[in-house]
């Protein structure tokens, strides 16, 4: 394997590419604990290194890479809130996969969790359940009757839940011994206790299916232009709006400052073109008319395409403002950008109509 240069694109931000492959030598020869590993990888991350490259510099897989990077972060958690040394020992030379399935649990969630996981011994599946019993206990605004805030008790109490709706005594009594084993307080463990005579079930109300959705055509998918402004505009005006940066798999955009954006249906024009920005303005703006009525459009302009072409309308500066033009040969002024698409509105027919569902239906 070899070492392979960040993709960093700018290097005052990011380390020296000496510490960098410092780094991937350590990963490389599995030097440290697992924990200095998440360091590490996080470290090659914020650089510049994306997940393939580290894999094949070091051997670590992106899904190994993520679950130290995570059990890391949560480990380094764990001694602001005081676990014990022992607990802290064990978890330095392992348990990444168990510390791992505490990520969503809060500072003091995790290290209360993690005791508890170290005390009782269990692996990450079943870590993964006690996470989740300790997040949902914590909505609760007053404790469930019998149950104390601490975690063994949260646990048991999801257990006593689970095993009320379950009628299948196998099952129910393995809940149970289950409960027993995690239950911190007297109380806890008595009502535990009271299911081994009380054989009433309380059905379970399934869970809703969440609504996911799947975008399976581009135009599902719109493009978000930023919008120059509203003729008339200058010259400085179209070149004062940044180059966008689209952010797969998404198109998410991030910008900061003041600015408008519209967003347009994912049209192959639009998807080629290389610097697309809005002008609004209305049809009669432009030097040939064939439209019998004149309204507001959206004018997109990719500004990357300044070379003259005479199937094409361009934007020029004339007068200090900008102005659309159509030139049959050559002209010797500056292009701005050229013209790809011109969009009207949604043609409604009767806005009124439209607010009675029923008269469209008829």
């Amino acid at each position: 394997m070899t070492d392979l240069p960040p993709n960093a694109q700018n290097p005052e931000e990011n380390a020296t590419n000496d510490v960098a492959q410092e780094l991937l030598r350590r990963l490389r020869q599995k030097q440290g604990n697992w924990v200095e590993w998440g360091a590490a990888i996080a470290s090659l991350l914020k650089t510049g290194y994306n997940p393939q490259d580290i894999f094949e510099a070091t051997g670590f897989e992106p899904i190994q890479q993520n679950q130290v990077v995570v059990g890391s972060q949560v480990y380094n958690s764990l001694e602001k809130f005081g676990v014990s040394e022992e607990t802290r020992s064990h978890y330095a030379t392992r348990g990444s996969d168990v510390l791992y399935e505490l990520r969503l649990l809060t500072q003091e969630e995790r290290a209360a969790a993690a005791e508890l996981i170290f005390v009782h011994n269990v692996d990450a599946d079943e870590a993964r359940e006690i996470a989740k019993a300790l997040k949902e206990f914590s909505y609760y605004r007053t404790l469930p009757e019998g149950f104390s805030a601490h975690p063994g008790d949260a646990v048991a109490h999801q257990v006593w839940k689970l095993a009320r709706q379950n009628a299948d005594l196998q099952q129910r009594s393995r809940l149970i011994a289950k409960g027993l084993r995690f239950a911190h307080t007297p109380a806890a463990r008595q009502k535990i206790e009271q299911l081994l005579t009380d054989f009433t079930t309380v059905p379970q109300r399934p869970a809703p299916i969440l609504p996911f959705y799947r975008l399976e055509v581009e135009e599902q998918l719109p493009r978000i232009l930023p919008v120059v402004g509203e003729m008339p505009l200058s010259r400085q005006d179209l070149q004062a709006v940044p180059i966008m940066t689209e952010i797969e798999p998404f198109r998410m955009v991030k910008f900061a400052g003041e600015q408008a954006w519209v967003p347009l249906p994912g049209w192959q024009v639009l998807l080629a073109a290389v610097d697309p920005v809005v002008i609004l303005a209305n049809s009669d703006r432009f030097p040939i008319q064939t439209q019998s009525q004149i309204g507001p459009v959206v004018v997109v302009v990719d500004r990357a395409q300044r070379e003259w072409d005479a199937s094409s309308y361009f934007v020029v500066e004339n007068g200090g403002e900008l102005d659309f033009q159509w030139f049959e040969t050559e002209p010797e002024i500056p292009l701005l950008g050229q013209i790809i698409i011109i969009v009207r509105p949604k043609k409604i027919l009767d806005e009124e109509l439209t607010k009675d569902s029923w008269q469209i239906d008829e």
